[in-house]
């Protein structure tokens, strides 16, 4: 395909848009985006040599979600180190139990409402601190915490569980803020570009999964001590953020990238009623009239994107209330033969691989089919019909329960299924929310309008983390 249809809305460089014919006009005034991808006077576009671009966006995603990813995945050096090996007995203590038993949740709370809270930060940070400051910030303090949990794998931490605990949820809340002032900033950055690397960065998130759980299998099946194999698991996750860093600074050199990265014009806000047009060119007449907007007007961007807004808090509450909570205690049927593949391996292969496998399948078709269309009715319907999913994990063999005592699926191929239902749905319907958003509004507002879309998302991990938390309790 020609390389100057990359701009156009319905014709992007890798896909070909298509709307439902009864929502076509709805959805093409939706994507015009107004000035967001229209070459500046006097500039040539340039081309993504080699996809250089694409690769490099990709890469970001994979280590946006990485550290977190890698924390979750742990799931055996976590009850390792919680069970206080040295001194079996302490382990039978309610608190150490109930420690053992909701460590998932209290992870997942620990990492989604800093997450919410550095999302808000990260909107009021839009106009104020550079992108690359932001960016750089946080991948160094993600590579700090990694290093510090690195010294702490060897460490015997027997004799103060409890301080462990708190230091690891402590690691946790810091991973996650760093993290999200990361992605929040890259997937604003590409708001400037074609809604292709946005899309290279969603699917690089959940090849971060993919990636995680393969090297947890790996490290399971190659070295019997948990240590061993957490300490190469973590000096991997080192090693990758050491990487972006440089993937990042490599970014900027990019002729291609350094074109949809020029600075665009601030946000103005005008004293009249009615702004002027955007394409008029700006006069001193105009200049005493309005003034520079250092935090974005945030009224507009929601009432903009409320429909994706509320699709994006729909979906993630879904796969917050599933994933890790619910679905890392589903035990195979089969688990008292013990069998590896029923016992040691089965909670990483049915849910961190297959899961993260399932997710990038879903994510990368976005890549060629983008439908339904931002204003299209399907769109919010396909992520409602996802709430189904809850009670068909419940009634598989999720133990411990006590309330709860019908297992109506007795069949480990049934979580399998959900699990990969979960997955693909999550990975495609996430990947058009995320990437409609920036291209709904005019491209000054791309930025901020990406930390809000990221901002929807976190109050749906949030609720659904707390929600499964609660319910946890009841089963």
């Amino acid at each position: 395909m020609a390389f100057a249809s990359e701009d156009n809305v319905y014709h992007s460089s890798n896909a070909v848009y298509r709307a439902p014919s009864n929502h076509q006009e709805a959805d093409q005034e939706a994507l015009l985006g107004k000035l967001l991808d229209y070459p500046a006077p006097g500039l040539q576009r340039p081309e993504d040599r080699f996809n250089g671009a694409y690769i490099i966006f990709f890469c970001l995603g994979i280590g946006g979600l990485l550290p977190w990813n890698f924390f979750v995945t742990a799931k055996e050096y976590w009850a390792y180190k919680l069970r206080n090996c040295s001194s079996p007995a302490s382990g039978e203590d309610p608190e150490d139990m109930d420690i053992l038993n909701y460590f998932e949740s209290y992870l997942a709370v620990a990492s989604t409402v800093p997450s919410l809270l550095f999302l808000v930060a990260n909107f009021l940070l839009v106009n104020r601190v550079q992108v690359h400051v932001r960016v750089l910030a946080s991948l160094s303090v993600s590579l700090a915490i990694f290093v510090v949990m690195i010294v702490l794998v060897k460490v015997d931490t027997s004799s103060w569980t409890r301080g462990f605990f708190s230091l690891t949820i402590a690691c946790m809340a810091i991973i996650s803020s760093s993290s999200t002032i990361f992605n929040s900033s890259v997937y604003g950055l590409t708001g400037s570009f074609p809604m292709r690397n946005a899309q290279a960065l969603i699917s690089g998130g959940a090849m971060g999964g993919t990636v995680s759980a393969v090297a947890l299998l790996v490290n399971l099946a190659a070295s019997s001590d948990v240590r061993d194999s957490t300490l190469a698991f973590f000096l991997m996750a080192a090693v990758f953020l050491g990487l972006c860093v440089g993937l990042y600074l490599l970014l900027s050199q990019l002729e291609y990238a350094r074109y949809y990265m020029r600075p665009v014009a601030p946000v103005r806000v005008f004293s009249g009623e009615d702004n002027p047009s955007q394409d008029a060119p700006s006069t001193s007449s105009v200049a005493p009239a309005s003034r520079v907007m250092h935090t974005p007007p945030l009224g507009p961007i929601l009432k903009k994107t409320a429909s994706l807004g509320f699709c994006a808090v729909s979906l993630y509450f879904v796969t917050a209330f599933i994933i890790p909570a619910i679905s890392t205690n589903i035990q195979s049927m089969h688990k008292g033969t013990g069998s590896p593949w029923t016992s040691k391996f089965f909670v990483p292969l049915t849910v961190f691989l297959l899961f993260n496998f399932a997710d990038l399948c879903g994510r990368q078709v976005t890549a060629w089919i983008q439908v339904p269309g931002p204003r299209s009715k399907l769109l919010p319907g396909l992520v409602v019909s996802r709430f189904c999913l809850v009670p068909l994990f419940l009634l598989c063999n999720y133990q411990p329960r006590s309330h709860l005592t019908k297992v109506l699926f007795q069949s480990d191929i049934y979580p399998v299924l959900f699990t990969c239902l979960l997955g693909l749905s999550n990975g495609y319907l996430s990947t058009l929310v995320l990437i409609y958003g920036p291209k709904i509004v005019p491209r000054e507002l791309a930025e901020a309008t990406s930390v809000v879309m990221l901002f929807y998302m976190s109050v749906g991990l949030m609720l659904g983390s707390a929600c499964a938390a609660l319910l946890e309790h009841f089963i």
